[in-house]
């Protein structure tokens, strides 16, 4: 997945991880669950890994587990355990299960069926998002090879991108791409599977697009909305000068959004910049 590792802040793990900031402090504490960095102004960030962890922990504990237990195992049996125990009485297990064992036609088989079951947007909320999760975890412990996240993510991404075609739609017009050097599409494409089953009408232009063609699509297209995404602060970092003059550019009435775990240390200047902040600002979710 990502090439730089990136870190995450003690609200932000406590929302990946349903777990309050308080017991996170007091695992830290009082068994040594994980060990977060401290910064220079003492504030506590987390790798993607130890967040896997603590994301495992808590699925365990869910099921009747004590930390005080976990904490004595090795980390791999405790993400094992949370994965291939708890997530496979989850909808999205069985398909977990065909990715963990490369097993292409039955992740395409399962996938469409839960697709058929659920609809789109069940599809997209229930199925693809939870099991995004639980492939990242894995993938950020090494506990999944490449080969079967890039499989899951081919299989998953081309379903999503069905399900935008097949969905009709009349409503406002959201013009939608990644930031430039973003190739993860799955929350995204998610998001826009649901955006699209409220009435929108998507035009998704894909991943990794420059900025300047996304500015030149929406005054040929004059979307009311243009939706980016992305998933790590350096991606953020890398184009915010581009990023900073974007909704200035854009036709008039055209809103500019911009959504994904990467944009929450940077929320303010971007808010200052002109851009409305993820789906909590559309008011129709």
């Amino acid at each position: 997945m990502d090439s730089v590792e990136r870190t995450y802040e003690i609200k932000q793990v406590a929302e990946l991880t349903g777990l309050a900031t308080s017991r996170l402090r007091a695992w830290e504490r009082r068994y040594k669950a994980v060990r977060p960095k401290r910064l220079s102004n003492g504030y506590r960030v987390y790798t993607g890994q130890q967040v896997a962890l603590l994301r495992a922990y808590a699925r365990l504990i869910e099921g009747g587990a004590r930390i005080g237990d976990l904490v004595t195992r090795p980390w791999e049996d405790i993400v094992v355990a949370a994965e291939t125990g708890c997530e496979l009485n989850q909808p999205h297990g069985p398909l977990l299960s065909a990715t963990l064992v490369l097993d292409r036609q039955k992740l395409e088989q399962l996938a469409a069926e839960q697709l058929a079951q659920r609809g789109a947007r069940g599809f997209a909320e229930d199925i693809v998002v939870p099991l995004a999760h639980s492939v990242g975890d894995m993938w950020a412990l090494g506990l999944l090879p490449v080969a079967a996240e890039h499989l899951a993510s081919e299989v998953i991404v081309g379903l999503l991108k069905e399900c935008m075609r097949g969905i009709a739609a009349g409503g406002p017009l959201v013009l939608a791409a990644t930031v430039p050097g973003e190739r993860h599409e799955w929350g995204f494409l998610s998001t826009l599977t649901i955006l699209k089953s409220h009435g929108f009408r998507i035009h998704y232009l894909g991943a990794d697009l420059p900025l300047a063609d996304l500015v030149g699509a929406s005054w040929k297209l004059r979307p009311q909305m243009v939706a980016m995404s992305a998933s790590t602060p350096e991606l953020i970092v890398r184009n915010l000068a581009g990023l900073a003059d974007l909704p200035h550019r854009l036709p008039p009435g055209t809103e500019a959004i911009i959504g994904g775990s990467g944009i929450s240390t940077h929320s303010r200047r971007l808010a200052a910049c002109g851009f409305r902040l993820g789906t909590d600002a559309m008011s129709f979710l």
